[in-house]
């Protein structure tokens, strides 16, 4: 299958009312998980770069080089897409590139400024055929800025929405980002007053701190978009550790490196399905 919008993707997950895993590549070994994952269990994938990636990496032509070149090789639909860029040349960057989507977080910003930026990244994406994301309410964890229970208001979600046209839009629902332990609850008849509200999928973010049970519950209740970094990020760094334990003497790093693929490849797999309704 070659590179895919992700318009195409989460259409689908919209008209078959599912949860679309979209998972975080760190570096190339982590994109080649997410989608050897998705081959396991034959169901697309939505691979995202975020801003905090590309600073680790320098820059992002070469890390968006090489995910869109796997991207373009995959066996199932695989969608790239540009996560939590606050810097909006960024966002225009990646467009150039051939992003299928980006996500524009102005979520930081007062109400008016993240509207007139909003609508800057939209009329410019949707010149190019590109998916836009955006955020509003403040999603917990990200550098220190949390309020404990901040809420999207699902009034002000469909006045931003009519006046940006975003084609998805990031909600503040319970959960918060780099969360080590699955222990988040999230505000399902919020969820559901959202999806009913908005004539656009909603999405979760700080999916690695919610259990299984409360994800799908929150998918039947409207949510579209998966999000998912540490909770993967975990599997692979685990199976690095017990590697590196059981090999002590070990100095070739495609070694461990290949340990950690594997486990998060695997686990990316369950999730698909899981997000899917095919396991739960």
């Amino acid at each position: 299958m070659p590179l895919v919008p992700t318009s195409q993707i989460m259409d689908q997950a919209v008209k078959q009312r599912r949860g679309q895993g979209a998972f975080n590549v760190i570096h190339l070994e982590t994109a080649q998980a997410i989608i050897g994952g998705a081959e396991q269990v034959g169901l697309p994938v939505i691979l995202q770069i975020s801003e905090n990636c590309v600073k680790y990496h320098g820059g992002l032509h070469a890390i968006a080089a090489a995910t869109l070149a796997l991207a373009e090789s995959a066996e199932v639909p695989v969608a790239v897409h540009l996560d939590h860029a606050e810097d909006e040349s960024l966002v225009y960057q990646a467009m150039d590139l051939g992003f299928g989507s980006v996500m524009f977080d102005g979520a930081k910003l007062p109400f008016e400024q993240n509207v007139a930026a909003t609508i800057r990244v939209v009329e410019a994406a949707h010149r190019q055929g590109v998916y836009v994301e955006a955020e509003l309410g403040e999603i917990g964890g990200k550098d220190g800025a949390h309020a404990p229970g901040v809420r999207t208001d699902p009034v002000e979600a469909r006045h931003f929405h009519s006046l940006t046209e975003v084609d998805a839009l990031a909600v503040a629902v319970g959960s918060s980002h780099a969360m080590l332990e699955r222990s988040a609850s999230l505000d399902l008849p919020l969820i559901e007053q959202l999806s009913s509200t908005l004539a656009i999928p909603v999405v979760l973010h700080g999916s690695s701190g919610v259990p299984d049970t409360t994800l799908v519950k929150a998918i039947n209740s409207g949510m579209r978009k998966i999000n998912v970094s540490t909770h993967l990020n975990g599997f692979f760094t685990r199976a690095v550790r017990d590697w590196l334990e059981a090999n002590p003497g070990a100095v070739d790093s495609r070694k461990y490196v290949g340990a950690g693929r594997a486990a998060l490849a695997s686990e990316a797999a369950r999730l698909l399905r899981l997000f899917a309704l095919l396991e739960h």
